[in-house]
């Protein structure tokens, strides 16, 4: 995998394969995308587990199961607790609705259900 896709993926988690092909189909986009990922994942005034939180929360608002598990997996990678997610997900309860919050914990305990054993 090319270098910075694997950095991208270490960052957020699993690559949806459309986004493996975009390097080929449109290679500006591919650009300009890679370039946001840079700017957006870094540390600045947040931490990268603190962004990390809040796209899973709102992946779990936009009830989007692809982009909540690839972020979780993510999450992992970075150190975040599953109490730090459940924290951010309360939060998405509160501006997002209950169907959030139960969609972001279904997604969570199947995440903690299928990650390899420390």
């Amino acid at each position: 995998m090319e270098e910075n896709q694997k950095n991208l993926e270490e960052k957020i988690g699993k690559i949806p394969v459309i986004f493996k092909e975009l390097k080929e189909t449109d290679p500006d986009l591919y650009r300009s995308v890679m370039g946001l990922d840079q700017m957006i994942w870094g540390d600045g005034a947040l931490s990268k587990q603190t962004k990390k939180i809040i796209a899973i929360a709102i992946a779990a608002a936009l009830r989007d199961g692809h982009a909540v598990r690839a972020q979780m997996a993510g999450a992992g990678n970075l150190g975040v607790s599953k109490e730090e997610i459940e924290e951010g997900l309360r939060v998405a309860f509160l501006l997002a609705g209950m169907p959030a919050y139960v969609h972001g914990k279904t997604a969570l305990e199947e995440y903690l259900g299928n990650r390899p054993k420390k």
